[in-house]
């Protein structure tokens, strides 16, 4: 069972923390303090244990897709011929140093690994799979998804 928010030493006001941080990182430690009534060093105090902890892993800005130059988005779903560790170690070495996977997972089901990958077009796409995934030894199939519309898209984790 998946450890939850309250299964440790943390409480209400740290969940307040968290979940004022999931919505805006670079918000200040004395305005965070003023909005769940606390003394701003002992919110930076909490602020600091979370992330020792490992719960606040760690701080980014998140950029704009097709303001960055990627005006397009696809998931691409990768079968490996032979289902070992080792193999899916290769794949990973070979996929974490491409810029354009911006996330993979090992999965279950029909599939073994899932990308998000961006593109600037569907020509760079297609040079992607072509020189990147189809040269990858041990790859039996290949299923790419475009992204026509983002629905929802959060990196917000419900706190329980």
């Amino acid at each position: 069972m998946a450890k939850s928010v309250f299964d440790g030493a943390f409480d209400q006001l740290d969940r307040a923390i968290l979940e004022e941080l999931q919505v805006n990182g670079r918000i200040s430690v004395a305005d965070l303090a003023r909005k769940i009534f606390l003394s701003p060093p002992a919110v930076y105090q909490r602020i600091k244990r979370l992330e020792r902890a490992g719960m606040i892993r760690q701080y980014v800005a998140l950029l704009d897709y097709e303001m960055a130059g990627y005006d397009l988005v696809a998931f691409i779903r990768l079968s490996l011929q032979q289902h070992s560790r080792e193999q899916v170690e290769r794949v990973r070495a070979a996929l974490e140093p491409l810029p354009a996977v911006l996330e993979c997972y090992h999965t279950a089901g029909t599939h073994d690994l899932l990308l998000k990958v961006v593109s600037s077009d569907h020509k760079a796409l297609e040079r992607f799979i072509s020189e990147h995934l189809m040269t990858l030894p041990g790859i039996e199939k290949i299923e790419t998804s475009v992204v026509l519309n983002e629905i929802k898209v959060t990196t917000a984790v419900a706190l329980k």
